[in-house]
């Protein structure tokens, strides 16, 4: 199984890829949200220019926030960096929409903005949907360094429910997963893969599609507790960021929390009811993926932890793991708070990476 690593994306801080690149991670995936952190395509720029073997690629590019067009362009000029080693990753938005007050691109959007996406990544000719009738476009200077295609980018389609990943299988070269908790989980993620690409005519070669889990590893020390203090620094954020993703489902779309929140539902939803509504919408995701803001710190039980990250000894994560990677897993991501993120990189890389890779 590959190792990766999910960057929360920012400008001053390029050394960390390449520190990951040193340590053997085989991708660096840069996060996009707009609102959150620096633009993804500048920090991928430089470290294009500062990596010679590290795959990079956006972890993952928001489709509601830039045309296919614009998308299509900006990671070919990644590729004219960082030839043979650049993918896209493209999400329909969970956070980046929702920071700004907005929810994901719906389904059928998502799926016609990746019907146009992916031919353009090819350098090839696409249909810009228009009201008077689609339009033909293309990069039509694609042979002057401007860009870069080759024989293609690799297009990672994000999916959480059956219909993303349907479009997963439908349009992508791999796909980028919640992690799933079991080897029963990942082979239902394939069903859904796989009936999105046979409902498009498709049939996927499991040995080439390439599938990616975004996930925290917290290794424990020898008698740690999994919810120790150093465990919630190192993984809390991740955590949280799961209960804010839930919180956006119930409030925009009804759905109810998973069973691990049951204990802290209540507690949470009466904390952000405090809050203006016109600016919630900012407040759910306060720290998000990088740190624990003061007043969260409480909802970080051991259930939440234990449900939303990787929590346990290199042994038994790599045990754990095993099983999954034999059903058709091929990577997972890390995405380390921000504080502890070179520690954690460090020590994944030297307990963990030698028993998966």
């Amino acid at each position: 199984m590959e190792l990766g690593v999910c960057i929360a994306s920012h400008i001053g801080d390029v050394g960390y890829v390449v520190r990951a690149e040193e340590l053997g991670y085989s991708h660096a995936w840069f996060a996009d949200s707009q609102m959150l952190w620096s633009d993804c395509y500048a920090t991928l720029a430089l470290a294009a220019d500062r990596t010679d073997r590290i795959r990079l690629g956006t972890g993952v590019a928001v489709s509601g926030t830039r045309p296919a067009a614009v998308t299509a362009a900006s990671i070919a000029t990644i590729h004219a960096l960082a030839p043979g080693r650049t993918f896209l990753g493209v999400g329909a938005g969970n956070t980046a929409m929702r920071v700004m007050g907005r929810p994901p691109q719906r389904i059928a959007d998502f799926d016609a903005y990746l019907e146009t996406l992916r031919p353009l990544l090819r350098g090839e000719e696409a249909l810009l949907p228009h009201a008077s009738g689609d339009r033909p476009i293309r990069h039509i200077m694609p042979d002057h360094g401007f860009v870069h295609f080759g024989a293609g980018i690799p297009l990672h389609v994000s999916g959480f429910g059956p219909r993303s990943l349907g479009l997963a299988g439908r349009h992508g070269d791999g796909a980028v997963l919640a992690m799933p908790p079991s080897a029963g989980v990942m082979q239902a993620f394939w069903g859904m893969i796989e009936k999105g690409a046979a409902d498009a005519g498709r049939k996927l070669d499991r040995g080439t599609y390439h599938t990616t889990a975004l996930t925290a590893v917290g290794l424990l020390d020898p008698g740690e507790a999994p919810d120790s203090p150093r465990v919630r620094h190192e993984c809390g954020a991740m955590a949280m960021a799961s209960v804010h993703y839930a919180y956006d489902n119930w409030r925009q779309f009804g759905q109810a929390p998973p069973s691990y929140l049951e204990d802290i539902w209540e507690d949470y939803r009466a904390l952000l009811a405090q809050v203006p509504e016109a600016r919630l919408h900012q407040r759910i995701h306060a720290g998000h993926n990088c740190w624990v803001v003061p007043e969260e710190e409480r909802f970080l039980t051991r259930e939440v932890l234990a449900a939303t990250c990787l929590i346990g000894t290199a042994e038994a994560i790599a045990a754990r793991l095993f099983p999954i990677g034999e059903t058709g897993l091929d990577q997972i991501m890390i995405l380390p708070a921000w504080e502890p993120r070179y520690e954690v990189l460090e020590r994944v890389a030297r307990e963990l990476r030698p028993l998966l890779c």
